[in-house]
């Protein structure tokens, strides 16, 4: 079956869509790569969902615009991805959507809210589409995040001593293979959303980025800010635990900066970029991880790259999830490509030890292309590990 997962994370840079044939083979689901494409939102909409997030005030109507020009973002590119990635011939299309608020409050999470209508990706492409994933697992009493750790877990699987997936996007989240027991998951802290905030900051949005960390290079990390902002409480919470922008956003950095005075802006933002690394070498060092295998935006910027190799220490191997098979720029798309894949086939797609949900959920809702639904045989168990194929080489 060829299914497109759909993503944009909480950089709200840009919408990826990353194809995948997928098939059952026993226990095993095995994934073929068939290509990623990816398209920024236009600076009007950027501008639109970047005011609209919190802590800004908004209104239903700024909602409802938002949810339908995001779904036609989405439905582009989806129509795009089946055209040039699967020849047309896309069966499922899977949207995870554009998160713009995620409601956690004392450890729990209460609600979550993705926008993206997905009607304008069944009627642009006539195929049927999984979305809404996250609340299914929220209302069984998890954290709705991180929905990866379940394919995480299928595909780390077997890898010797304690392999560990980690995302670095707006947030950064991990998996972690302990030697014995379940994996553990959970959003580690800030991955790029307060070095994208203190860049939009001090270029009065000139720049969306530190571009491959250059103002990080030339700067010194200052360490009463640095010290100061690892005091955040929610780096002592127990796993499971998820947060977003709600906590970590402008208005948090320029509370922090108050207490330190003017900083020349690459000593900002080496401090920034060294708390990224700090807490996720912290999260990671009591569970014992021997490898990361890490994805997102973040591995394209070589300073946070170096500063996190440093923090894990030699006795940690750091490397990309390109080496084994799953571009690192697509990682979570091709997840929620697997995820839809489940939810379609009546399987399960959360891990209930790493969410905290009261059991196994099939996730999401399925909305209907142009014919009428049917739903393929359900395998008679669900894959427990994921291989990841090497897509063919046209004519060999």
């Amino acid at each position: 079956m060829r299914v497109v997962g759909l993503m944009s994370g909480t950089s709200y840079d840009a919408v990826d869509a990353a194809a995948a044939d997928l098939a059952v083979e026993g226990s095993t689901l095995r994934l073929t790569p068939l290509g990623l494409v990816s398209e920024p939102y236009d600076g009007e909409l950027a501008a639109a969902l970047g005011a609209a997030l919190p802590p800004a005030p908004t209104t239903l109507a700024d909602v409802c615009r938002l949810d339908t020009r995001i779904g036609q973002a989405f439905a582009r590119l989806a129509a795009r991805a089946d055209r040039e990635l699967c020849g047309g011939r896309a069966d499922l299309f899977a949207s995870h959507g554009q998160t713009v608020y995620h409601w956690a409050d004392g450890g729990r999470v209460h609600g979550t809210l993705q926008l993206g209508e997905p009607a304008w990706i069944a009627e642009a492409t006539g195929r049927p589409v999984v979305s809404g994933f996250r609340p299914r697992d929220i209302t069984a009493g998890g954290q709705g995040a991180p929905l990866v750790s379940l394919i995480d877990r299928m595909w780390l699987r077997g890898r010797p001593g304690v392999p560990a997936a980690l995302n670095i996007g707006g947030i950064a989240n991990l998996t972690v293979l302990p030697a014995a027991g379940d994996a553990v998951a959970f959003d580690t802290g800030p991955g790029n959303a307060l070095l994208d905030a203190a860049v939009l900051e001090l270029t009065a949005g000139r720049l969306g980025y530190d571009a491959d960390g250059a103002l990080a290079a030339a700067g010194t990390v200052r360490e009463p800010l640095l010290a100061r902002l690892l005091d955040e409480p929610y780096y002592a919470l127990p796993a499971p635990k998820t947060t977003g922008k709600e906590l970590f956003h402008r208005g948090y950095l320029r509370t922090a900066l108050a207490a330190c005075g003017p900083l020349p802006a690459p000593d900002l933002l080496a401090t920034l970029t060294r708390l990224t690394a700090r807490t996720v070498a912290d999260a990671l060092r009591p569970l014992g991880a021997t490898e990361v295998i890490a994805s997102g935006g973040g591995t394209r910027n070589p300073v946070l790259m170096d500063m996190l190799r440093a923090e894990l220490g030699p006795a940690t191997a750091l490397r990309t999830s390109d080496g084994l098979g799953l571009p690192a720029a697509a990682k979570e798309a091709y997840a929620f490509a697997v995820l839809g894949f489940l939810t379609l086939h009546g399987l399960p797609g959360n891990a209930p030890a790493c969410t905290g949900a009261a059991g196994p959920r099939i996730l999401g809702s399925i909305t209907p292309g142009r014919t009428a639904l049917r739903l393929p045989a359900r395998p008679a168990a669900a894959p427990d590990t994921l291989v990841v194929d090497r897509p063919a080489v046209p004519g060999r």
